[in-house]
Parts: structure tokens; sequence; C-alpha cells
């Protein structure tokens, strides 16, 4: 691949970065103060922003181009730095309305969706006008394989009923939440992989309810937040089905992988970030006479964060050219790649530059934590580790075997 960004893709993010230095990182602080003490309501600022971020044209960028004319026209690869940059502060994509779950949930809409559920609920989406949540993951099945979903979706008459419990679903806590994608079981006795279906859930349904927030290390991740939700008995039109009966799985698969570019890539700008702090904070500190960044063991940590960086973009935006040009069949196993090499990064990255911040980079006086955090989740959100190793195992030795390169024995 061509390493090279596109003019287009430069353009863009040089336009990006000086909307940050003029809008988004000003208001870092009072964010984060607003948030920790009103849970659940949205920052007073962020329809101004939006109103803002949509005036330069810096709107729904997420969308890959082969949605026509629901896409800005930019590739996954032309994206990439742009999700980057965005992740240097983590709550800077909604302004640009390329935030998750939403974006899953809009790509999703935009390729499976009716032409009423796309009206009804794609076009307020991608106006910024609502917010949305993703309902896949149980407390009571390992839901690393999505195969053990055991919330029911049984047809009476011209509806379906939903029955089931649901925590970590992102996004229901939002008060601006509005609409929510279920993934549950239409038929059991199925083949495994079409049991599965989505389906579209209002938020104000009878029968669904927001049992409490998750919290993250203690933290409520407000205001979008991760809820546990209960399933009874909830009623919603037949025409609210996805696709079909049985396409909850191809939706799923579909849905996360260019979603894993886009977290990987935050994560990378959270990375970049913190490594800019950490240099710039050893700069300003004396210990035992001398500059903190004279100590070689600081020199050696930089060294290395800044190799494990590089390596990460570069993996990341291979994965993205290959979805480019494969789809996201073809990409799985550099999709696989950057979900396992990326989260571990991040959290290493930003460890040290906690460490060299001292007391200070534990505090809420930088995003370090916050970055922390956001890596920490990712090793288990959209698959654990282990899973992705598992099946990127599994394919190595699949492909390396049968290869008939001659191994010397």
């Amino acid at each position: 691949m061509n390493f090279e960004y596109t003019e287009k893709s430069k353009e863009l993010q040089a336009k990006l970065e000086r909307f940050m230095d003029q809008y988004i990182y000003p208001l870092e602080k009072d964010y984060f103060e607003f948030t920790v003490n009103n849970p659940w309501k949205e920052f007073p600022e962020m329809e101004r922003l939006k109103t803002l971020a949509k005036a330069e044209g810096l709107w729904n960028l997420f969308l890959p181009k082969d949605y026509g004319d629901l896409s800005p026209g930019l590739t996954n690869l032309e994206y990439a730095p742009l999700a980057e940059r965005m992740g240097r502060v983590l709550w800077s994509s909604q302004v640009f309305n390329c935030s998750a779950p939403d974006t899953g949930n809009m790509e999703v809409l935009a390729k499976y969706g009716s032409p009423r559920q796309q009206n009804r609920w794609l076009k307020p989406l991608m106006d910024g006008k609502i917010r949305s949540a993703f309902l896949m993951t149980e407390p009571d099945v390992a839901s690393s394989d999505a195969t053990n979903i055991q919330t029911s979706i049984v047809k009476e008459g011209n509806e379906y009923v939903i029955n089931g419990r649901k925590w970590w679903s992102s996004g229901a806590m939002h008060p601006e939440t509005e609409i929510c994608i279920v993934m549950g079981k239409t038929d059991p006795e199925a083949n495994r992989l079409i049991q599965q279906s989505m389906i579209l859930v209002p938020m104000d349904t009878p029968g669904l309810e927001v049992i409490r927030p998750m919290r993250v290390f203690g933290n409520l991740d407000s205001p979008e937040g991760h809820a546990e939700v209960l399933l009874k008995d909830v009623r919603v039109p037949e025409e609210n089905l996805l696709v079909g009966e049985g396409s909850g799985f191809l939706i799923a698969q579909g849905r996360l992988g260019p979603g894993r570019i886009h977290h990987c890539m935050r994560l990378i700008g959270a990375a970049q970030r913190a490594l800019e702090l950490m240099c710039k904070r050893v700069g300003e500190r004396e210990t035992f006479g001398k500059k903190v960044s004279q100590y070689s063991s600081i020199r050696q940590d930089i060294a290395k964060s800044r190799c494990e960086i590089e390596q990460a973009r570069l993996l990341t935006l291979a994965a993205a050219d290959k979805i480019d040009r494969f789809g996201i069949k073809g990409a799985k196993d550099l999709i696989a790649m950057i979900k396992i090499v990326v989260p571990t990064m991040t959290c290493t990255v930003v460890d040290r530059a906690i460490q060299a911040h001292g007391g200070m980079g534990v505090s809420q006086d930088t995003p370090l934590g916050g970055f922390w955090l956001y890596g920490r989740s990712l090793r288990l959100a959209d698959g654990p580790d282990e899973v992705h190793m598992y099946q990127l195992g599994r394919n190595t030795i699949k492909g390396l075997a049968s290869s008939g390169q001659h191994t010397g024995n």
C-alpha cells in the first residue's frame, strides 16, 4: 500500500486540527468538570460545537464512499488519520457525529435498513438530532461468542416479542438516545450462525427498562454510559426487523470491521498525545539536580513509545487499506492484529506517561487517566484479546501449514 495520505485527507486533517485547537482543547477541562458533576446530561456547549463542525464540513466523515450519497466520499484509509486526531480528546468525535456506537448503528442502517427504517432513524442520526445504543452483550453468557446470545425474539402475528437481559449496552444512558439495535435469537434450533437476528427497538417501548449504569473502573463514562437493560415482553412491529430472520450474525460481523479501525486510530491518537505530554513534562521537571529528560530510562521509555505507536499506526493503516480493497472478509486477519496490538500498546504508552507525570498523571489535570481507561476497556470490547488471538492463531496455522513452503524437515 501507499502510506502517503491523499491530498483530500491532508486537507481535512489540517482543517480538523485547526478546529480542535480553536474549539475543542479550550473546553476540555470544562467538559470533564461538567460531566463529572452532572451525570447523564449533555455538555451545554455540544450543540454549538456540532453546528460549527457542520459549517466547516467536518461532519459524518466516517461513512466510507461505497455508501454513495450518504458518504462524504472518504475511504477507510483516508478517514483513519482523522479518527486519530479525534482520539486526542476522547469526547471530540461526537462533535463531528463520528462517535460510537452511533457510527456502527448508522452503518448498519445505511447498509441493511429499509427505506422506512432509514427515514425514521438513520436521517435523524446522521443529522445529529438523536443518539442510539447497541444491545448485544449479556451478563449470563460468554458474549465473546455471539452465538451464545440468549435474548429471544419471537414472532407473534405482525409483531416481535423480545425478552432478555443485556449489559454493557453502549449509549443507553445518554439523554438523547431514542433508538437501540437489539441482537437476539429468532430460531434457536437453526444452524448456530443463523439463529440470531437484529431488531430496532425505540427506547421508550413498554417493557424496556434501564436497570443501572455500568461503571468502568468506577467511572460512569457519562453522558453516553453503558447500561444494564431488561427487556420484558417488549413488542415492536415486524417491520422493525433488520434484513430478515437469521441475519444478525452477518450484520454483527460487518458492523465490527470498520468500527475497529475507528477505535484503534482513536487509541493511537490518545497514545500519541500521551507521548507528547510525557515529553513536555520530563523537560520541565528536575530531580536530584538534573532534568528528568536526561535520565537514560526516561529516554528509553520515550524511544520505545514512539516505535510502538508508529508500528501500531502503520498496522492499522494497512488494515484500513485492505478493507478498502478487499472488504472486511479479506482484511479479517489484519483487523484481528490491530485489535490485539493497539489497545495494549496504548495502555503501555499511557502508563509510562502517567509514571513520568507522578501524582499529576492520575489526577483530573491531564487526560491520561481517561486514555488508560479507554485502552484497557477496548481489550474487552468488540471481542476480548483472547478471541482475536485464538482466531488469528488458527488462521495462521491453517494458512502456513498448507502453503507448501519448504520447512527444512
